[in-house]
């Protein structure tokens, strides 16, 4: 019987997960090109990912304000529709949600 023993408050993560794009089901989808890398603060709404699908380029953007801790799909990887790209982990009191906080450059 395996024990677990809380040390801290527990990290919500936030996945960035590749929405469905309309592509045609046969173009391979591979991830082109990360604006912001492992570790990088981020603001909800912020274009986190560069995809390629095809001659189609599109951006997916972050889930929440925080800061980037995980990335699964590196560049030139083939992803497909669902797929989590990354995590965000949500910075303190910070609200999760999608196009509420937008940065502009």
């Amino acid at each position: 019987m395996s024990r677990f023993v809380a040390t801290g408050p527990v990290m919500r993560l936030e996945a960035i997960i590749l929405p469905e794009l309309g592509a045609d089901p046969a173009t391979p989808i591979v991830v082109s090109h990360w604006y912001v890398g492992r570790g990088g603060h981020v603001w909800e709404g912020e274009q986190l990912v560069e995809i390629s699908a095809g001659p189609l380029t599109f951006d997916v953007s972050a889930p929440a304000t925080g800061r980037l801790v995980e990335i699964r799909g590196r560049e030139d990887d083939p992803v497909k529709p669902g797929e989590i790209l990354g995590y965000v982990a949500p910075a303190e009191g910070g609200v999760a949600g999608r196009g509420d906080v937008t940065r502009r450059r």
